[in-house]
């Protein structure tokens, strides 16, 4: 089965390459510095042509509120132009948790915007929605940081593995499309501030993490409902500490 990954160079993306590769199907690694652009449409037909599955876990590479809109927007229209020529007959897509309810957020507005054009293109799909990953943590504290301190809310997430995510990605692409929204939390839930305090201790980082119920993650304040899963979703197996361990 040939299965095309948007964004198959990156985190996710080269995870998820290997992993189907093992599984034995024909896989393209599509991003822009495999020739494949999904915002100029360089190379797009050309890697769908044959292709059953796409798999798109790209990300913007500017987190601007209108950047990451029109990138969102862009490369949305132009896969799903592509997908319907090549008859396409999966799109999967790698979308965040609590996209749908925090419209202050600009790269989350974005997120939002590309599952409505997923959902409105007529192509069957399925849309992972993924809490935070481990992987993140250390932008996540650079984003906060004012001088030596780390201003966070106390608001709670259930953060994942990337490992947890490529692997959840590489099931559903041999699976039937769901043409809903499944989400994946990691097996802790944790307040951000205590979570980037162990993260930076585990790290040896001076900064001190302040706790501030005002504090805004990607332009909005959070509760404990912002970004935590809602009933079943699916549970990565790695915890913090495990992945601290490791990495």
């Amino acid at each position: 089965m040939k299965i095309v990954v948007i964004g198959g160079t990156g985190l996710i993306g080269s995870k998820v390459v290997s992993n189907l590769r093992q599984k034995g199907h024909e896989v393209i690694a599509a991003a822009p510095n495999t020739g494949v652009n999904t915002i100029t449409g360089e190379g797009l037909a050309e890697a769908l042509a044959g292709a059953q599955i796409v798999i798109d876990v790209a990300n913007s590479p500017s987190f601007a509120d209108d950047d990451v809109m029109n990138f969102f927007k862009t490369a949305g229209r132009n896969i799903a132009a592509a997908e319907k020529a090549a008859g396409v007959r999966h799109h999967i897509a790698l979308s965040v948790v609590g996209s749908d309810r925090l419209p202050e957020s600009g790269y989350l507005r974005a997120k939002a915007a590309q599952e409505e054009l997923i959902k409105a293109s007529g192509i069957p799909y399925t849309i992972i929605r993924s809490t935070q990953f481990f992987e993140f943590l250390g932008g996540i504290a650079q984003s906060a940081t004012d001088g030596q301190t780390v201003r966070l809310s106390p608001a709670h997430l259930q953060p994942v593995a990337s490992n947890d995510v490529a692997a959840l990605v590489t099931k559903v692409a041999t699976m039937a499309p769901a043409n809903g929204v499944i989400e994946l939390a990691g097996p802790e839930r944790i307040g951000l501030d205590d979570l980037v305090r162990r993260y930076l201790a585990a790290k040896h980082d001076a900064r001190k993490v302040v706790t501030d119920v005002h504090a805004r993650y990607f332009g909005t304040e959070l509760n404990d409902k912002s970004l935590t899963p809602g009933d079943n979703p699916h549970i990565g197996s790695t915890s913090f500490e495990a992945w601290l361990a490791q990495a």
